[in-house]
């Protein structure tokens, strides 16, 4: 590296963040002139709104690391980072190309065997703004920009790899296939980052479909949200909804966690089976007669006249809820024989009148809301717990807190949503806004009908509109942004749904996310070795066949461990699976060191991340997944079950202690 190859990049670098400062105020304009612009039609202005704020947050995270790299060919030389930039002045030539790019792909897959046509490859280190130095590698598998990035201090939040991404992940994040994609790798190899960069490059290729439809990201617990949270948003996309398996239900947020033996009971597919009997239990008839008092006579209505109306209604096929008119009907037809019995005449006219009086009788209608009541889902697993549980043969589900939610409680209360149907307060809901809106329109238009001082030949507002037209026009929008929305409706569906640490998830949990996905446009990341969960996969067929057809992936390196901490996991991993071949280091370090009875606050370093694993918390094997620390501390190994063992063990990048008890 000369000084003035060296001067020369950094006024390339400078000249490119002043390209960007540029294209980021001519976005932020357009963006605040859009927003004054009362004029253009409403959905115009949304969309442009919508558009430009997209480009404006793209352009706002990349100055950080701008331009990271440079390939140079016999025909041409090219800068690769984070975003695109073009000459807008000379034939929107690329000045700077997108890591997504099909142009840029040589930066992660060229080898001294297979240079792909590149003579040079350049990795900058960049501080801020500032071109600190750079150095050219000489196509090997694991460069120096890599080994320095794997060695630097761990942070409290995943870093992008954008700079680092290796030919075997490349191959996996730019995979043609549209449908399912299972990604499994060991600890360290980097499936998570590969499986957030993958969405990066979705979104960058399809953003058209995705954009409209957002992407879906699932993680095991808040922390590692946290942990990812910023990877996705410093790669400019911010139309994802992340969420752990306890908020995947609007209004439902919980880390609580049933026993084994109930993860299993809730987790299979028997319990779809459960859920129906528990509704058909709540299609009832009545233990005494209900009297229905008519204008002439008082009908009973019996047990036999309440179970024809449930069987006829229950032929109907319809969703429990959506089927309570067709019960009400049922139930009139089924007393207007009885009533006119009591009556003691039988004509059309009479027959006619007793159904008109019955359908509307508010005796009939508490009936059917007792006999076959509108449930939401939280009601019908609420009373299930509270009680119905043991009617219904299975004791283990009662709790004293029946709105307690559990994690293994939402794909039921999903499930529930699915079997039950609509409420109705939707419906109802929106009719009543509209309501309000013709009324006030109403209001507005009766003033300008009534203004005295126009004259009576003067064209008016009344005579061009009506309050429906003038309601339309003044609805309220719905200014939330995408990620939003989807997150408060459970109907939406993702153009995309990554699952991280999908090992973990019950067959009721991929019944829940395969209705977020019907096109099953899905990225599923996972260890079978690593699988906590009782109701967890035990292989990926078994889970997946039923959904959709997939493609399998496997990440063969480990980046994080180092080799002398890999080899100690190893042998927990031989009690895991005795079949199952470790992940490769490409690294060395510190080999574990183990104590008895020590304090672990005395392994805390004087830098970098440090994570003491407990058998019970405060950071459990568990909730310690898809995390990496510098120094990790496991205290009392021999009380974590094999798998829990083998996850806390292979969390360190620098130093691993074991201190046993």
């Amino acid at each position: 590296m000369t000084t003035g190859e060296l001067s020369a990049e950094r006024d390339r670098i400078a000249f490119l963040h002043d390209r960007l400062d540029r294209e980021r105020t001519a976005a932020q304009a357009e963006l605040d002139a859009a927003l004054r612009d009362a004029h253009e039609q409403r959905w115009h202005r949304e969309v442009a709104v919508r558009t430009l704020s997209d480009q404006v947050s793209r352009l706002k995270v990349a100055d950080d690391g701008l331009c990271f790299g440079r390939i140079d060919t016999a025909d041409e030389r090219i800068y690769i980072g984070r975003i695109g930039l073009l000459d807008t002045e000379n034939d929107y030539e690329p000045l700077l190309t997108d890591w997504r790019a099909p142009a840029a792909r040589p930066f992660y897959t060229a080898t001294a065997a297979n240079p792909e046509g590149v003579m040079l490859r350049r990795h900058f280190h960049t501080k801020g703004r500032h071109l600190v130095s750079f150095h050219d590698d000489e196509l090997q598998l694991t460069s120096k920009a890599l080994l320095d990035a794997l060695n630097a201090p761990r942070s409290d939040t995943m870093r992008d790899i954008v700079a680092t991404i290796q030919a075997e992940q490349d191959e996996v994040i730019r995979l043609p296939h549209r449908g399912v994609l299972v990604i499994e790798g060991g600890p360290g190899t980097g499936k998570t980052a590969v499986a957030l960069h993958r969405v990066a490059y979705l979104l960058y290729t399809q953003r058209e479909r995705l954009s409209r439809q957002g992407v879906l990201v699932v993680g095991p617990n808040p922390g590692f949200l946290r942990y990812i949270g910023e990877v996705l948003p410093s790669l400019g996309e911010t139309d994802v909804v992340f969420a752990t398996p306890g908020e995947l239900f609007p209004g439902v947020r919980t880390e609580r966690e049933d026993t084994p033996e109930l993860q299993a009971l809730k987790g299979g597919l028997a319990a779809v089976d459960l859920l129906v009997e528990a509704i058909a239990d709540r299609q009832e008839l009545p233990a005494e007669p209900i009297p229905i008092e008519l204008e002439d006579v008082t009908v009973p209505l019996t047990a036999r006249i309440a179970a024809q109306a449930r069987d006829k209604t229950r032929k109907a096929g319809l969703k429990h809820n959506e089927a309570q008119s067709v019960f009400h009907k049922a139930l009139v037809n089924a007393l207007v024989a009885p009533a006119l019995k009591l009556i003691g005449e039988d004509w059309p006219e009479l027959a006619a009148d007793v159904r008109r009086e019955l359908t509307g009788h508010p005796d009939v209608r508490r009936a059917v809301a007792e006999l076959w009541p509108v449930l939401t889902p939280c009601t019908l697993l609420a009373d299930l717990y509270a009680g119905r549980c043991f009617a219904l043969g299975y004791p283990e589900l009662h709790r004293d807190d029946p709105h307690a939610w559990t994690v293994s409680d939402v794909p039921l209360l999903d499930e529930a949503a699915e079997l039950l149907g609509s409420d109705g307060r939707a419906g109802r809901q929106e009719a009543e806004e509209r309501r309000r809106a013709v009324e006030y329109a109403q209001g507005v238009l009766h003033v300008i009908d009534t203004d005295q001082a126009m004259h009576e030949d003067e064209l008016r507002a009344v005579d061009l509109v009506n309050a429906d037209w003038l309601a339309d026009r003044h609805t309220a929008v719905d200014h939330r942004v995408l990620a939003e929305r989807a997150a408060a409706d459970r109907e939406w569906t993702y153009g995309h749904v990554v699952v991280d640490e999908a090992q973990e998830l019950s067959a009721m949990d991929w019944r829940l996310l395969a209705r977020r996905s019907p096109n099953r446009s899905m990225t599923i990341v996972g260890d079978l070795a690593q699988r906590q969960a009782e109701a967890g996969a035990r292989s990926w067929r078994g889970v997946l066949d039923p959904l959709a057809r997939w493609e399998y992936r496997r990440l063969t390196v480990n980046y994080r461990t180092p080799a002398e901490i890999m080899a100690y996991a190893a042998e927990v991993l031989a009690e895991v699976d005795p079949t199952a071949v470790p992940p490769t280091s490409v690294r060395h370090g510190e080999p574990p060191l183990e104590v008895t009875d020590t304090d672990p606050e005395t392994f805390r370093p004087p830098t970098g991340t440090f994570a003491v694993i407990t058998p019970t918390g405060p950071l459990t094997p568990r909730a310690s997944k898809g995390l990496e620390f510098d120094t990790v501390v496991v205290v009392d190994p021999e009380r974590m079950t094999p798998a829990e063992r083998y996850v806390a063990l292979t969390r360190a990048t620098q130093r691993l202690v074991v201190v046993r008890n």
